[in-house]
């Protein structure tokens, strides 16, 4: 059995027993190892997985350990301070969360990295993406934590039900925004020229993308059905009614942006990393 499919496996098994045990017991002293391995069993998986692709001797465990760790802590605390003065959702908003938060990770990315002498965009590609691991491993345990919270006390529930949503949608989110600007990063020499450039206002649009979309998808689930005594609710600051047909054109637009966003992210790391294959080919001939 593959290593990461091991860890995977067993880390889910302890998850799943640790949920169980909470739920029939009561026990709260056992919510932090659920938020714990619910949050960090899926990109640690990925780490292992992106690692054992790239048998890079520059890419050692304490280099991965840094980048998933300090990485990661370091760019959520620079996107928590950056993204306190946000306060109304808006366009720009989703705009500045995105350009924040994939600034903050590139910037992390090469402070751990800052020592690396000779780098690949392969080994780009597998330190960012440790890096936004990390960094959704512990923006995914504060959500959790959150979401334990509910108005009549404790709710493991939705505890469960965050973690296991943040767990899908994790493989293309941080982790593979990252990937793609480490892979352009690194085949730069670490310098930050204008294809770098690019590429971080590239992902960061795809992030904001992502963010916005379910606001994205009112909005055009309203332009498609809704009715004139919707638009004036919302015209004097009310929140209209939906019916069942809008619930079901919202949820298949939101996922359906959501989907298509993801094929375009990994389109766009396949390209970098198949170049990067190239390049090695031809440097080894």
């Amino acid at each position: 059995m593959r290593p990461w499919l091991r860890i995977f496996l067993i880390g889910f098994a302890l998850w799943l027993a640790t949920v169980l045990v909470t739920a029939s017991t009561g026990n709260s002293n056992l919510v932090p190892t659920v938020v714990l391995f619910g949050s960090f069993l899926v990109p640690v998986t990925f780490v292992v997985w992106a690692h054992g692709r790239d048998h890079s001797p520059r890419v050692t465990v304490e280099l991965l350990f840094m980048a998933f760790v300090v990485g990661g802590v370091l760019g959520v605390l620079g996107a928590s301070l950056l993204e306190s003065w946000l306060i109304r959702p808006s366009v720009a908003m989703y705009v500045l969360v995105g350009l924040i938060e994939e600034g903050v990770k590139l910037a992390a990315l090469m402070f751990v990295t800052r020592r690396m002498a000779v780098r690949s965009a392969m080994d780009g590609v597998v330190l960012g993406a440790t890096v936004g691991f990390g960094f959704a491993a512990f923006e995914s345990a504060g959500y959790a934590f959150n979401a334990l919270f509910a108005a009549d006390g404790l709710s493991l529930s939705q505890l469960v039900e965050t973690e296991v949503l943040r767990g899908i949608l994790t493989p293309v989110g941080h982790g593979l925004w990252t990937a793609i600007a480490g892979g352009a990063l690194f085949a730069a020499g670490g310098r930050l020229t204008g294809p770098v450039l690019l590429t971080y206002l590239g992902v960061s649009l795809l992030h904001a993308l992502w963010d916005s979309m379910s606001a994205i998808a009112i909005a055009i689930t309203l332009v498609l059905t809704g009715r004139p005594w919707q638009f004036e609710l919302l015209r004097i600051g009310r929140v209209p009614h939906v019916s069942a047909w809008q619930v079901h054109v919202y949820t298949l637009l939101n996922w359906a942006g959501l989907i298509v966003i993801s094929l375009v992210a990994l389109a766009w790391l396949w390209t970098i990393t198949s170049s990067a294959h190239r390049d090695d080919e031809i440097l080894s001939q």
